[in-house]
């Protein structure tokens, strides 16, 4: 890790998309260098949310501590906000400790939130509008993203109704983009950037693969049974992996479409999470443990 002169709290940032290895990358590295992992995955938070988020096992982790993962209910609408207060106090008690504190992820609003100083925005909602927007259909919604903010809709899931009528709230009622309102205004710590990605044409077979081994570790399975405890929950019902199985289950599509539509949303998302990182140029990419300044 990288010396610095400044009394900030070093800390490693380990991103990327999906299927790029993040996981087992940020494992080897804390076992080199002393560290802790923090989650950064807006769907780990969530208890019961395991196989169709690719959560890691107490095997895989191998010893080393995981924070923010299981720590809410899937009914819980968790934030960035909330992420930031609580992973803020854990990177201290790391620190503290004498570990490193290795920031782990591919959610990259919370990523910058708590590592860039992106500002939330502070606006009120807008019942009136949500109301007009809540009526049109998804495909209304994002042309209405495209047309407002090009590049906000490249980073936001175009199924996700409730982040993109947020986004419309948010620069409708500001007259600024995305990214304006979300200015940055300095990182608390001293941050090591480091990003995990490969060609596309093997990131896109790692995720079929992924998808694939999925499938056979019982997705379906957990999908009807987180559905049999919670209902159709937001949660759940929009985040990729389990809706795809709820569309197979709910008769809108044949069981081999909806694994072929997993993969084909995981491929999107992907793509999004790239947009998100590109945007950083600290990021270090596909920089390897052994290579690093201890």
């Amino acid at each position: 890790m990288k010396n610095c002169s400044s009394n900030k709290i070093k800390v490693i940032a380990i991103v990327g998309p999906t299927a790029s290895g993040k996981t087992a990358f940020s494992i080897d590295l804390a076992q080199q260098l002393g560290g802790e992992i923090i989650s950064a995955d807006s769907r780990l938070v969530y208890k019961g949310f395991n196989i169709g988020t690719a959560k890691p096992s107490k095997h895989e982790m191998n010893g080393i501590p995981h924070y923010m993962i299981d720590i809410v209910e899937p009914e819980f609408d968790y934030s960035a906000a909330l992420y930031v207060d609580y992973a803020k106090k854990i990177i201290n008690d790391i620190h503290n400790r004498g570990k490193v504190p290795i920031i782990v992820g591919g959610t990259g609003l919370y990523i910058d939130v708590l590592l860039r100083g992106y500002n939330l925005p502070r606006i009120e909602a807008d019942k009136v509008l949500r109301t007009q927007l809540g009526q049109k259909d998804t495909n209304e919604l994002t042309e209405i993203l495209v047309n407002l903010d090009k590049s906000a809709s490249e980073v936001i899931d175009s199924n996700d109704r409730k982040k993109i009528i947020r986004a419309i709230e948010l620069i409708t009622l500001s007259g600024k983009s995305l990214d304006q309102i979300r200015s940055i205004s300095g990182s608390d710590y001293d941050v090591e950037w480091l990003g995990k990605n490969f060609p596309r044409d093997v990131l896109y077979e790692r995720i079929e693969k992924r998808v694939d081994l999925m499938i056979e570790e019982g997705l379906l399975k957990e999908t009807k049974h987180l559905l049999s405890v919670h209902g159709k929950i937001p949660n759940l019902i929009n985040t990729i992996g389990y809706k795809e199985m709820i569309s197979y289950l709910d008769g809108e599509c044949t069981f081999e479409e909806a694994v072929n539509l997993l993969k084909r949303n995981t491929r999107r998302y992907a793509k999004r999470q790239l947009t998100w990182f590109r945007r950083n140029e600290a990021i270090k990419w596909d920089v390897y443990p052994e290579t690093l300044e201890k």
